[in-house]
């Protein structure tokens, strides 16, 4: 039988996250497991992870023609937990001043669910996102204009935006009913002593396998 090549992580185990749209890797970025279970996946990525990035700030029409140029860039200003439920199409990132105890925001970022790699996990983002206050008394919709934008495109058909934005609207009113992960205690975890910055793993844009859901 051939070994199952997709694989469940442990913490403290360093895979890349990357944003994969039409079979092209449009950002890749290290990140050391936190957990990994049936109902979470948890990643940290402390100021000074290594990623590839688009070389311009990518726009509706170039998720479009998908002509997208990546460079090397390390990722700055905070420590980012992020927190995804596989099967959600979205996940809520705890953001830090970088090296600090004070958080800075609560960042959902809407995007595909998690697909499962032999590195780690794939996913895109939906373009359209929430930012929440450190003390989750306000929220906002981040780049609403450019979400628009992409869907009168047709980067989104109608159904999928609603879709889109339905998940954003799903989670606000978890954050109204102090529900999971909002009030799990998660803005007072701490990374292991001993927890390095994660080098971005050998293979991060071979996209000759195929990424799995869950």
């Amino acid at each position: 039988m051939k070994p199952d090549p997709i694989h469940h992580w442990n913490p403290g185990d360093v895979v890349v996250t990357r944003g994969v749209w039409r079979h092209k890797v449009h950002w890749a970025c290290a990140g050391i497991v936190v957990r990994d279970t049936p109902g979470l996946v948890a990643i940290y990525r402390p100021a000074g992870t290594p990623n590839w990035i688009p070389a311009k700030r990518s726009t509706p029409p170039d998720f479009l023609t998908n002509d997208i140029r990546l460079v090397p860039h390390h990722w700055t200003d905070t420590d980012v937990l992020s927190l995804a439920e596989p099967a959600a199409a979205h996940a809520v990132e705890l953001m830090w001043e970088a090296g600090r105890k004070e958080l800075r925001c609560w960042y959902v970022n809407l995007q595909e669910p998690l697909r499962r790699t032999r590195l780690g996990f794939d996913s895109m983002d939906q373009l359209l996102d929430l930012v929440i206050s450190p003390e989750r008394s306000a929220w906002h919709w981040k780049d609403e204009e450019e979400f628009n934008e992409a869907v009168a495109l047709g980067v989104y058909p109608p159904e999928q935006a609603r879709a889109i934005r339905a998940e954003g609207e799903r989670v606000i009113a978890r954050l109204q009913a102090r529900q999971s992960p909002f009030y799990d205690g998660w803005e007072n975890w701490r990374p292991p002593r001993g927890w390095e910055i994660p080098p971005l793993l050998a293979g991060w844009d071979d996209l000759s396998e195929e990424s799995s859901d869950g």
